[in-house]
């Protein structure tokens, strides 16, 4: 039986903005229009109508996982399924969420089956591991890909099916288990969002579930897990943290509840970041990175994001490539091609940059200057290229962002013309 679960699948709409008129995007997604509305707005969040936010109950802090257990009796938890992946089995974070389940008096089940970029037939065999569990509370522990992986697995349970048949807006009709999400890097904010990532690999490329039912219950964010990053690791999720600031704040369906969790997002991330590269031991930079994670996601999940995630869904599905590394190569450019978008002052302001008597071009110029070279302290490529993408990928590519969610929440339109050459800028 589940637990305070009635309204988690049902079709919620996707509704942001004003009552009275708002403006609509079409987005395709596997064949299927959808509609996202969206506040018709430019340079600032409209001042009146409302918003809707979406978010988990949160539990944030050093020790947090000795909170797990008894989070997961509140979610009506009799036996737990707990899904992670072998590296977070070496580091021995599973152990310790295991200790604390035992604490409460939970069985739990543990499947590591999940690669990076979690693909399809994974999401299967997790499903049948689940089945035959008897579980009935899904705990994710792990980076966005596990995670990814526990929802996707959440709604086969329920639904039937092949994963990828709900991709796109509101696909989920019944209601799925329990989730309780504990992320292991800092940057995904998958363990808050209502988006869930999965590779079609047949098709080669990346497919979004996207829905209110994909909000996990409850996220528990104990920065003690950062300890275990590899500093690379550290490095691309931190800066898909900042790309999840940056483009929420700058997105058609950014409102004044997302805009305080964004900024916040690329200020911490400017501060900490490469703190937290240097040595996973300093407990500020731990703390400061998670609360960066977490405010992004906070951000994105309700503001959604820009053309740098379209665009490297596709790349990572393709090739199968790290995607805060793809954030770092693509974001500056996006940033580039939505110069004329105001909003870009604030996020300046937030990563500490002077820009006083630029124009408005010159502050978007400003911070995409600033984004590469970050990466490039970072050791993030220069460009596509290195990572193996070539000319002859950009049909595919173009084809397959054009019709990406997050594409419609881009400050400025964008043609195929305008998305290969923004790969070629990229290359």
């Amino acid at each position: 039986m589940l637990t305070g679960q009635s309204a988690r699948g049902s079709r919620s709409g996707y509704h942001h903005g004003k009552a009275l008129p708002p403006k609509a995007a079409r987005v395709t997604s596997r064949g299927d229009t959808v509609t996202i509305w969206l506040p018709d707005r430019t340079s600032a969040p409209p001042d009146t109508g409302f918003w809707k936010f979406l978010v988990p109950e949160l539990v944030f802090g050093e020790g947090a996982l000795s909170e797990a257990g008894y989070a997961a009796r509140r979610l009506g938890a009799r036996r737990v399924f707990v899904v992670t992946d072998p590296g977070l089995i070496e580091a021995g974070w599973p152990a310790a969420l295991a200790a604390q389940l035992g604490a409460a008096g939970l069985p739990y089940s543990c499947w590591s089956g999940v690669t990076p970029n979690p693909k399809d037939h994974e999401i299967a065999a997790g499903h049948e591991a689940y089945s035959a569990s008897g579980c009935d509370v899904i705990v994710g522990i792990g980076g966005g890909s596990v995670i990814d992986a526990a929802k996707a697995i959440a709604v086969l349970s329920a639904n039937g099916g092949q994963i990828l048949d709900y991709a796109g807006v509101d696909q989920i009709d019944r209601p799925i288990p329990p989730l309780l999400m504990i992320p292991s890097t800092a940057g995904t904010g998958a363990d808050v969002s209502q988006f869930c990532v999965i590779t079609d690999t047949t098709a080669r490329r990346k497919e979004i579930l996207v829905g209110r039912s994909l909000v996990p219950d409850i996220s528990l964010t104990d920065p003690r897990l950062l300890t275990t990053m590899a500093p690379e690791l550290a490095a691309t999720t931190g800066l898909d943290a900042l790309t999840h600031g940056i483009e929420a704040y700058v997105s058609k369906a950014a409102s004044g509840l997302t805009d305080l969790h964004a900024l916040q997002a690329v200020r911490l991330v400017s501060q900490h970041l490469e703190r937290l590269v240097d040595s996973r031991s300093d407990a500020d930079a731990r703390t400061a990175m998670a609360q960066a994670s977490l405010s992004a996601g906070l951000a994105f999940t309700n503001a959604i994001l820009g053309a740098a995630h379209a665009m490297a869904h596709q790349v990572g599905g393709a090739l199968d490539l790290p995607h805060g590394t793809l954030n770092g190569i693509l974001l500056p450019h996006v940033i580039r091609f939505n110069a004329t978008c105001g909003r870009y002052r604030e996020v300046a302001q937030a990563l500490g940059l002077d820009v006083t008597g630029m124009d408005t071009a010159e502050v978007a110029y400003r911070v995409a200057d600033h984004v590469r070279a970050m990466a490039d302290r970072l050791g993030v490529p220069r460009g596509l290229a290195e990572l193996g993408v070539t000319e002859a990928d950009f049909p595919g590519l173009v084809s397959g962002t054009l019709k990406d969610v997050c594409l419609s929440t881009n400050p400025r339109e964008a043609s195929a013309g305008d998305v290969t050459a923004l790969f070629a800028a990229a290359l």
